[in-house]
């Protein structure tokens, strides 16, 4: 059976970059009392060489947001562009939620080089036992940014999202998501790092 839903693609993650001006603090504000906006965070961002690239213009400080429509969110996104690149992770596929009032602290993203159907059994099997995942799926990429990348990202449509609660430090956390990442590979599916995300606070 499929876990693609077309209906899913409407919620997500966006990701823009903080910088403190008066667009951003605008922003900020805007989403706060945005009722497509579900909470908002203040995140350091690291990312994979791999992934530096194809976004070169990527910076480590971001505005994450979880949005109910990514309609709304790619006009707000639109109008916000800059020179630094900002990313909206739209779910079109789900593989795991719990119910949890524990705030998420940690959200690590990751491609596959193969096909998602094909692998989705196995990754959905290993993340299912990992007791501090709140939230994976599937998600699709898109970006937005002044500056034209020079290579195209081939795998959008390939991304795994794990949302994670983890009180111990950031570095145990990521330590944590990266054995799940091997665990996969050695399952014999590539599965690669593209940026984590990391909470400093939040704000809605």
């Amino acid at each position: 059976m499929s876990l693609l839903d077309p209906n899913l693609k409407k919620s997500g993650y966006v990701c823009v970059p903080y910088t403190h001006d008066e667009a951003s603090l605008k922003l900020k504000d805007d989403w706060t009392s945005s009722r497509n906006i579900k909470s908002i965070y203040f995140v350091t961002a690291t990312f994979s060489e791999d992934s530096k690239s194809y976004f070169p213009s990527s910076t480590s400080h971001y505005l994450m947001a979880k949005f109910k429509d990514s309609e709304k969110i790619t006009k707000d996104v639109a109008k916000f562009t800059t020179e630094d690149t900002s990313f909206i992770f739209s779910i079109h596929g789900k593989i795991l939620t719990k119910d949890s009032e524990k705030a998420q602290n940690f959200l690590s993203m990751y491609y596959l080089e193969s096909d998602v159907q094909e692998n989705i059994s196995e990754i959905t099997n290993l993340v299912l036992k990992k007791d501090k995942i709140q939230y994976s799926g599937i998600v699709h990429l898109s970006t937005f940014c002044n500056i034209s990348p020079k290579f195209t990202f081939p795998y959008s449509d390939k991304i795994i999202v794990l949302d994670v609660n983890d009180e111990r430090s950031p570095q145990s956390t990521s330590k944590y998501c990266e054995k799940i990442r091997l665990d996969i590979c050695r399952k014999g599916i590539v599965m690669n790092n593209f940026a984590s995300f990391s909470v400093l606070e939040k704000l809605k």
